[in-house]
């Protein structure tokens, strides 16, 4: 049986070693391969050309574009808007059966939910791609309201970060980092928040999981505020993905 990844650039990617490591732990035929496609219209030539391919997950840029190609979604992949994992249904006479699930909001929803505090009730979401998504629809879900935060807003209900004032910082006591903003190699980058009001009661949850510390956290602890990043998101959202791929 084969697994994969597909998304690009792929050299970041935790999930092939995790996947190969629990295989090789817990006796099972299989392999997980990285599948770097330059442009989405290659995705079905993925398909195609592996028989034996049995369950994907889509990373950056493809979480939203690959949605076109299946032929189902999970109902809360469709509420998102976004997949990052595909269940592969093989057919008789070699027709495939491709469903859409989103484990995103999983591994974030079961890993935040301990650190949140009654003051905790709006957040802002750094970033509007396709994990972004994923967060909204967990925050959601966790009775607290989310508005998203980007360089240009496309939406009347979002902000720019000029306008995160002193009464927004003071509002939106959960700030998450869905950019890719400080991820390795390029670790001295951050997002452009007013760092200086953030309080002990801020919670920053950073999606990035390499380097452990990014430098949004860094910035969000010299103000004693509450920081996290990507990796338990990480890892329940591919315990999620393997249970999906077992059904």
């Amino acid at each position: 049986m084969k697994y994969g990844l597909i998304g690009y650039p792929l050299g970041h990617s935790f999930s092939r070693g995790y996947f190969n490591e629990k295989f090789k732990a817990e006796g099972i035929d299989a392999e997980y391969i990285n599948f770097e496609i330059p442009r989405i219209d290659d995705f079905m030539e993925v398909i195609e050309e592996h028989p034996d391919l049995c369950g994907l997950n889509v990373t950056i840029p493809y979480k939203e574009q690959v949605i076109n190609y299946l032929d189902e979604l999970a109902p809360d992949a469709r509420q998102i808007g976004a997949v990052n994992v595909i269940q592969i249904i093989r057919q008789p006479k070699d027709k495939v059966k491709l469903v859409g699930h989103n484990s995103d909001v999983i591994g974030f929803t079961q890993s935040i939910e301990p650190l949140l505090k009654p003051c905790h009730q709006k957040a802002l979401i750094l970033g509007t791609g396709g994990a972004s998504k994923a967060v909204c629809h967990g925050l959601k879900n966790l009775g607290i309201e989310p508005t998203y935060v980007s360089r240009i807003p496309q939406h009347p209900d979002h902000l720019s970060y000029g306008q995160l004032t002193p009464d927004v910082m003071a509002t939106h006591q959960v700030i998450v980092n869905a950019t890719p903003l400080g991820m390795y190699p390029k670790v001295d980058a951050c997002p452009d928040i007013p760092y200086d009001l953030l309080t002990p009661d801020h919670l920053l949850y950073d999606l990035i999981y390499n380097p452990d510390e990014t430098l949004f956290m860094k910035r969000g602890k010299a103000q004693d505020a509450t920081v996290k990043n990507g990796l338990e998101m990480l890892l329940l959202q591919a315990f999620a993905a393997w249970e999906i791929w077992q059904r």
